[in-house]
């Protein structure tokens, strides 16, 4: 997904944006060739009640876009929807496990999937979920009318899709009730990385009484996740409470309270104003030193996330392979990394971020050498510096607060290259969903991996057409490589596709790659049970508050 900022809400001058099983488990499932049955159920479970818990979780957070599964693109809106709502699988910090789906057949040919679900989920108002609901859910998600961003790159695998997209159909062909508690998917054709898409948001169940009861139903959300959306206070908070008849057993906590609050997130959490705070590479001394009053409370979370400064190869002067070439060879990004970020975040040469199947500590980048970099402007169809014209980058913030580190950037442009570079800032809440319509030559953002798997950043950023490929970049040798890795069947040879490609993608200068992310975190001593997962997301079903 794309990140508007960092989810535990660092600074916004530090950051304003915001793998398979292994493959291994998804070419196993393949073996399985059960055909789907249907079986008949005498007595279903009745929904369980948890304990109610009167525990508080205070932190801070952004105001979401939206809490629509089928409209959210960007990681504020996806922090709260996956704690309302669930889907088939979920995602873990190393590849797909079961959730509503218990388990899942492949066919032979590998396009056909038939999804075996619980029967203990029911909405938060005490309806039972069943096959039916992730049917509705997937077609309204492609009906045009619903105007989802993400359903064409979720969904888009399954038969029929591309029909409801386009507005030629009016369900998905390809999805299939066979019973109450069984779901067959057929697809266009066979892709290894299909039900990693399944835990993306979009393709979550939603209540359709609920969506029917009005154009704003999504602030009084019907979901099947650990939390229900508690009240939401526009400019100041929200709340999400324990949902009692969750089917993923007792949550713990009685509430998470996200409140809209200005000013360090070191300070609100010295105060106590907040329970948990993400540490700003401004802060990271403070929180870090071993002699310091926070050394102890500090975790540090993995990411599998890239923030980049992206190419708009439509328009001149990035439309020339050499000029993207040389303003991504003018800029030092360990230094940059050092003085801005404290190198609490690692420099980025290629696309695929360390953790994630397909890591390449072989990669070529394109590396630091200012000289080169001004042969290149000159071999160029521009011919040199004077011949560009002006350019102007797309960010995200508020009040001209521009992040550290794209400032340094800018700098190196300036005194390595001669170039001025300016800026034009569009609101967070707007941002990725006006980026194609108010793109300039450059644009800074950053992605953050949906499901561990090296499609979720090479197809999804770089597949020619593809809807986050804002940049426009295209390479069939590229696409090719992209189509020859989701047809694989050996886990082995489809990463190493998918390492070919990242290469080609590295060395067209489709983007300028940055840093790779983490999340520095303190914790209060009375909190337990928090986490990070590599997505970007806290997990708080099993957080746990202490008397203090």
């Amino acid at each position: 997904m794309m990140i508007l900022k960092k989810v535990i809400m660092k600074p916004a001058s530090i950051k304003i944006f915001t793998a398979l099983i292994s493959l291994v488990l998804v070419f196993s499932a393949g073996c399985n060739t059960t055909s789907p049955t249907t079986t008949t159920t005498t007595q279903l479970p009745d929904a369980t009640t948890a304990p109610a818990s009167t525990t508080v979780l205070n932190m801070a957070g952004s105001e979401p876009y939206t809490l629509d599964p089928a409209l959210a693109g960007e990681s504020g809106s996806v922090l709260f929807i996956n704690q309302i709502f669930t889907g088939l699988v979920k995602t873990s910090d190393t590849g797909i496990l079961p959730d509503i789906a218990t388990s899942w057949d492949i066919s032979a040919d590998g396009k056909t999937y038939t999804f075996h679900l619980r029967n203990d989920v029911f909405f938060q108002d005490g309806r039972r979920l069943t096959a039916k609901d992730f049917k509705y859910s997937w077609e309204r998600a492609c009906n045009p009318a619903t105007g989802s961003s993400t359903a064409a790159t979720y969904l888009g695998d399954i038969t029929g899709a591309a029909d409801m997209l386009s507005g030629n159909a009016s369900s998905l062909s390809g999805v299939t009730v066979v019973n109450d508690f069984t779901l067959q998917v057929s697809l266009v054709k066979a892709v290894s990385y299909f039900v990693y898409k399944l835990a993306y948001v979009t393709a979550f169940a939603v209540d359709e009484q609920n969506v029917k009861s009005g154009a704003n139903w999504w602030q009084m959300p019907n979901g099947t996740g650990p939390f229900k959306l508690g009240s939401w206070v526009s400019g100041t908070s929200i709340t999400l409470a324990q949902n009692r008849i969750y089917y993923g057993g007792a949550v713990k906590l009685g509430s998470a309270v996200f409140q809209f609050l200005s000013g360090r997130p070191i300070d609100l959490y010295t105060t106590s104003q907040i329970d948990v705070a993400g540490v700003g590479a401004d802060d990271l001394d403070r929180a870090s030193d071993p002699n310091g009053e926070f050394v102890a409370q500090l975790q540090v979370f993995p990411e599998l996330s890239l923030f980049y400064i992206g190419f708009n190869i439509e328009a001149a002067p990035f439309d020339d392979p050499l000029v993207r070439q040389a303003f991504s060879m003018a800029i030092d990004r360990d230094k940059v990394v050092s003085l801005a970020y404290n190198n609490s975040v690692a420099s980025a040469a290629g696309i695929l971020p360390p953790g994630i199947p397909g890591y390449d500590t072989t990669l070529k980048g394109i590396g630091f050498d200012p000289e080169q970099a001004k042969l290149l402007i000159a071999q160029s169809k521009y011919g040199s510096i004077a011949n560009l014209p002006q350019i102007t980058i797309t960010t995200s913030g508020y009040g001209g607060l521009i992040d550290a580190g794209l400032t340094a950037i800018i700098n190196q442009w300036q005194i390595n290259l001669g170039v001025t570079v300016n800026v034009r800032q569009l609101d967070p809440s707007i941002y990725f969903y006006q980026l194609k319509q108010e793109k300039d030559q450059l644009y800074y953002s950053g992605w953050i991996a949906d499901y561990p798997s090296p499609q979720d950043f090479l197809d999804l950023l770089f597949r020619s057409g593809a809807d986050f490929n804002y940049g426009g970049y295209s390479n069939p040798a590229v696409d090719a490589l992209l189509d020859q890795a989701a047809a694989a069947t050996d886990a082995a040879a489809s990463l190493n596709l998918y390492k070919q490609a990242q290469q080609l993608i590295v060395n067209d200068a489709a983007i300028l790659p940055f840093f790779f992310g983490q999340e520095d975190i303190l914790i209060k001593p009375y909190v337990t049970g928090f986490k990070v997962n590599v997505m970007g997301l806290p997990v708080l079903d099993q957080v746990v508050v202490g008397n203090h």
